[in-house]
């Protein structure tokens, strides 16, 4: 059984379950990612709060990003697109696929 989510329902799932995880820009961010991956791919992602939660980690900046990974020293934020995924939300704040 399958239920279609919308940007409300996704955000009031992490809400209930992990509300201080993502920011809000971040949560919304994270939403549009798996709605263009669904249409990308042709396939339904299943919500899983703590697993995206496990998987993705928002940064406020890339000084932040690079005292979690100081192996990286990255400048840009696309520069750490040679390690992982990164989702962007702002000119500053971004998500990363954990690696």
């Amino acid at each position: 059984m399958k239920q279609t989510v919308t940007e409300c329902m996704f955000m009031d799932a992490f809400e209930k379950c992990r509300p201080e995880n993502f920011s809000y820009e971040g949560q919304r961010a994270l939403f549009n990612y798996f709605e263009e991956l669904e249409e990308d791919t042709g396939e339904e992602i299943e919500l899983d709060v703590i697993a995206i939660c496990c998987d993705f980690t928002e940064y406020d900046n890339i000084q932040e990003f690079n005292d979690n990974y100081t192996e990286c020293n990255c400048e840009e934020i696309s520069d750490i697109d040679e390690y992982t995924m990164v989702i962007p939300i702002d000119d500053d704040s971004f998500i990363i696929q954990n690696f």
